[in-house]
């Protein structure tokens, strides 16, 4: 039988990793990952190894006032290998906004991770999705579009 106390920390910390993308709280994300962390987005496009580089990609793309994202999971498969050990597979949508680039990203994936339970607390040591589908659109053909609030802000 799984145990649902796990089950939903397992959640709440992959819930905690997407809140943190999208609100870009570098610092609590880091939280999410163990020191030797991996990931491979995109099929591996963008692969990286260490807590410290994973975090770099996500300032270097995402830590812009110009850049916007909402991502979303859902349909968590939580598998407990052992008392410390966990995989998961989980449904993606995302959209995401560059204003700079004059471009939004729209488009939905699986991820599959693993974690590990480090003391009481459990952290992703392995993220990563394939793209079920992705669509670019070119802002610069809207010019009536327009964003009207940012998160901590309004225009």
């Amino acid at each position: 039988m799984y145990d649902l106390q796990t089950i939903e920390a397992i959640k709440r910390l992959k819930y905690k990793y997407m809140r943190c993308l999208d609100q870009k709280r570098w610092d609590e994300m880091a939280e999410c990952f163990v020191e030797d962390a991996t990931s491979a987005y995109s099929g591996g496009k963008y692969s990286f190894e260490g807590r410290a580089a994973i975090l770099a990609f996500f300032k270097e793309s995402m830590d812009s006032p110009k850049v916007l994202s909402s991502h979303r999971v859902h349909h968590p498969e939580i598998e407990i290998t052992s008392e410390t050990t966990a995989t998961g597979q989980w449904g993606l949508e995302d959209v995401f906004i560059n204003e700079e680039m004059g471009v939004t990203v729209r488009g939905a994936a699986y991820y599959k991770d693993e974690y590990v339970k480090v003391g009481d607390t459990w952290k992703i040591k392995h993220t990563g999705y394939e793209r079920a589908y992705e669509e670019m659109e070119s802002r610069n053909d809207m010019s009536w579009l327009t964003i009207t609030q940012r998160f901590g802000q309004a225009d």
